[in-house]
């Protein structure tokens, strides 16, 4: 014997708001589609964009706020360009050699630009 099922009126599903807040977010997911999340949750699509309507009605345009104690920031300086030599021949060849170098090795730099 099959068994069947009588509707007199429509049927009519409670969400619960956290239901609905997560189908909501489900379906405003980049790359998402309100169809697809519809199928996923066996909800109706114009179910959804309602959803959507009344949030955006509740909401005031103002993000919320939270205020924490001041706390100390480190500030960080910008520390200063090392100090470098800088030699320029006939405006085609620049080169710089840092202080740390060793004036052995300075030399030998400067040597093999043929100066």
């Amino acid at each position: 014997m099959s068994h069947v099922t009588l509707l007199t009126g429509p049927e009519r599903r409670r969400w619960r708001e956290e239901d609905e807040c997560r189908i909501l977010a489900a379906a405003l997911a980049p790359g998402s589609t309100v169809a697809a999340v519809a199928r996923q949750y066996d909800v109706a699509t114009s179910l959804i964009y309602k959803w959507r309507r009344t949030l955006r009605a509740r909401e005031t345009g103002f993000a919320e706020v939270v205020v924490v104690p001041d706390e100390p920031v480190a500030v960080s300086v910008p520390a200063a360009p090392p100090a470098v030599i800088e030699l320029e021949i006939a405006g085609e060849v620049r080169l710089r050699i840092p202080l740390t170098t060793p004036p052995t090795l300075a030399a030998a730099m400067v040597k093999a630009l043929g100066v």
